[in-house]
């Protein structure tokens, strides 16, 4: 018995933010939306798809900030830095990991996300 990945993250948002969400992740992040299972549509939120894994965003009364988060894999740490500091999204940068070049931001809605890279590329 293993565990041999992760099928997806869930982060959540203020009901009624769908729009702003989509905005963000679609828009800005450009991340692919899919749908989600008909079962599941009535309790708001979305579903988006990157490469093997996915991110649910669910809705919730309350949203707390906090530390918890997914961290994106990216191809290209400085261009992803660029484009969010174009779109004026406040970078925090973080203490070095071995191996690892990596920031944070947070959504619209407090939600903290990484962006990181191995150092190598």
């Amino acid at each position: 018995m293993k565990i041999t990945g992760i099928h997806h993250v869930q982060i959540c948002i203020p009901r009624g933010k769908e729009d702003e969400a989509r905005a963000f992740y679609s828009g800005l992040l450009q991340l692919q939306e899919i749908s989600k299972p008909e079962a599941l549509r009535k309790n708001g939120g979305m579903w988006f798809q990157f490469g093997h894994q996915q991110l649910h965003i669910g809705v919730e009364d309350q949203v707390y900030k906090g530390k918890h988060h997914p961290a994106f894999l990216v191809d290209d740490l400085s261009t992803f830095h660029d484009h969010l500091a174009i779109h004026q999204i406040q970078i925090q940068e973080e203490l070095p990991i071995p191996g690892f070049k990596r920031f944070t931001i947070r959504d619209p809605f407090e939600n903290r996300i990484e962006f990181i890279q191995p150092s190598s590329l």
